[in-house]
């Protein structure tokens, strides 16, 4: 049974026409607000055009799939069914285009007119362009260095001590059992608690304890005789201690659910390979070093992105015990501004550090997979 593209191919051109409308009167809308800004000019009206333009470019591929639905149809009567099922499926693919490409720029187009509603006042409160020119230098190079530190070295650690925690979970035998014991209650414990509260625990707690002045004066000599700084540098060695008392938190947090997802990866490595590896004289470190755990990190790739973009942005909730970052200084600016202009630079950049991530595991993945189809 054939079916004919008649109907979607109409549906392609109509929802053409109204995403042309659409941008139309998305453009009128903005030049009243530039002219109520008194910044219109004649280049805001180049680019009023060639946004029209651009949307209107949605009739090609649904004039184009309107044409071949209607060779699909003489085909159909000629007889040609070979021919009507490939003008069909053409007629498909360019309204599908169509449709595609529309929502895309009506969800574009619905976007500007949010940040123009209320006479801009959207706009100005998230994108006030001279708030944002004159504290970007001190949100970006001054304070976001700090959740960018704790983010490299968490993130260092937490590789390291997950790979440890999963091999404690995977040990053998009933010699085994302790240590498999603490490392299921250590995963249950951390990913049980909030990040939020072990930061607080943590970052908090220990330096109010005491156990950072006992490390500073004993362990570390260069806070040796703390007594002997100014008011200034005791808080700078404050600052930084408590820093690092959050990148152990961070790390204690995520490094449980890393843990799992080595345990997972390797899980997934046929029993049959550890039997051989062992067969052959390995012990289990060794069988895990040079055959499992390589094979298994190849196939954890994708979920350790998903932690490692999670521990960037929690990065951001170590304003909780007082460590000054990009996050608490872009409130700082929000509250003497009333805009919040600044924290939107700070989301900017959380997303900015984000995209290079994902776009590097995703030809890792499809390196990898090319690899195995090429072994295959």
């Amino acid at each position: 049974m054939h079916q004919r593209a008649d109907k979607l191919a109409w549906g392609g051109v109509l929802f053409a026409t109204f995403c042309t409308v659409a941008a139309i009167g998305t453009a009128i809308v903005v030049d009243g607000a530039m002219n109520q800004l008194g910044v219109a000019t004649p280049i805001w009206y180049l680019l009023y055009v060639a946004v029209v333009v651009a949307v209107a470019l949605l009739f090609l591929p649904a004039w184009r799939g309107f044409n071949l639905a209607g060779a699909a149809n003489k085909a159909l009567k000629s007889g040609d069914i070979v021919q009507a099922r490939i003008d069909t499926a053409a007629a498909r693919e360019q309204s599908m285009l169509t449709l595609g490409w529309g929502f895309f720029a009506l969800i574009a187009l619905g976007f500007i007119c949010f940040l123009l509603m209320n006479d801009v006042a959207v706009g100005r409160t998230f994108f006030l362009l001279p708030l944002i020119q004159a504290k970007w230098w001190l949100v970006t190079w001054k304070f976001f260095t700090v959740n960018l530190f704790i983010f490299v070295i968490a993130e260092i650690l937490v590789l390291i001590w997950g790979l440890i925690v999963a091999l404690a979970r995977l040990t053998p035998g009933e010699a085994g059992k302790p240590i498999r014991a603490l490392a299921i209650l250590y995963c249950d414990l951390f990913r049980g608690l909030p990040g939020i509260v072990t930061l607080y625990l943590i970052g908090f707690g220990i330096p109010t304890s005491g156990i950072s002045d006992l490390i500073m004066s004993h362990i570390v000599p260069l806070f040796r005789d703390l007594s002997a700084l100014n008011m200034q540098e005791k808080a700078a060695a404050i600052r930084v201690d408590t820093v690092y008392w959050c990148i152990i938190a961070v790390t204690m947090t995520y490094g449980a659910y890393v843990a799992e997802v080595y345990r997972a990866g390797i899980d997934s490595i046929h029993h049959s390979q550890t039997m051989a590896a062992r067969s052959l004289g390995l012990s289990y470190m060794q069988t895990m070093r040079h055959v499992i755990v390589p094979q298994a990190v190849r196939r954890i790739v994708a979920p350790l992105l998903n932690d490692f973009i999670g521990l960037q942005k929690d990065t951001a909730l170590v304003q909780v015990v007082g460590v000054i970052d990009g996050f608490s200084q872009a409130k700082i600016i929000a509250a003497n501004a009333f805009n919040l202009s600044a924290v939107t630079v700070v989301a900017a950049l959380f997303v900015l550090i984000t995209i290079p991530q994902a776009r590097l595991v995703d030809k890792l993945i499809e390196h990898d997979n090319a690899r195995m189809k090429a072994g295959g």
